[in-house]
């Protein structure tokens, strides 16, 4: 038992310590969430690589978790821009691809919490496009930070108003209703499919 915890504090320390030196140094960031189950013909996957290779051009880094989907599709865009870095923070899992071929600097983590925490510690705004169970974890994780003062000066964009308004209307009408949540923690989420408005506010973070 001693010895399994000591492997597993040693993967910790090697997921943080090999991520800070990966990205501390990138300059201006932002993340990209999606799902690794779409498409590359879906229509939030032209959207996820327009708006990476957009943000590119203007010298922003992309960062996605590096795998299929809308991941790969912003890793391609922001790859096929040439102008900034495509990073792509993968996580070991059995017997599933991970990681994608466009990406310029990559990490494979042991663990998702400390994947988590490097995909959005060095990055200015991530921009949330349609997912599952693994880009709700993603989204809620950046809302509690963001929310709590961990992340100063985040910005968090959901992109998909037709997909996402359920869980809009579910913030509002339950968690704000219900006194769970603040007025002013509503105002953390932007939801448009207007890339170019985010692309806008972005590079002037």
């Amino acid at each position: 038992m001693k010895k399994e915890k000591a492997i597993c504090k040693d993967k910790i320390a090697i997921d943080f310590n090999d991520g800070k030196e990966l990205l501390q140094d990138l300059g201006k960031s932002v993340t990209i969430f999606g799902s690794a189950r779409t498409s590359s013909n879906d229509k939030y996957a032209k959207l996820a690589e327009k708006l990476a290779f957009r943000l590119s051009k203007k010298n922003i880094n992309v960062i996605t978790g590096g795998g299929n989907g809308i991941m790969q599709a912003a890793n391609k865009g922001a790859f096929e821009a040439k102008t900034a870095e495509s990073v792509g923070l993968s996580i070991y899992l059995p017997n599933e691809k991970t990681k994608n071929e466009y990406t310029t600097k990559s990490l494979t983590f042991n663990y998702f919490f400390s994947r988590k925490y490097m995909l959005v510690k060095y990055s200015k705004a991530c921009v949330i496009f349609p997912g599952g169970f693994g880009t709700l974890d993603e989204m809620f994780e950046v809302l509690t930070l963001t929310q709590t003062g961990k992340l100063n000066g985040f910005k968090i964009y959901l992109v998909g108003c037709d997909y996402w308004k359920y869980l809009i209307k579910f913030i509002k009408k339950s968690l704000y209703k219900e006194n769970m949540i603040d007025k002013e923690d509503l105002e953390i989420i932007t939801l448009t499919d207007n890339i170019k408005l985010i692309e806008k506010e972005i590079v002037l973070l």
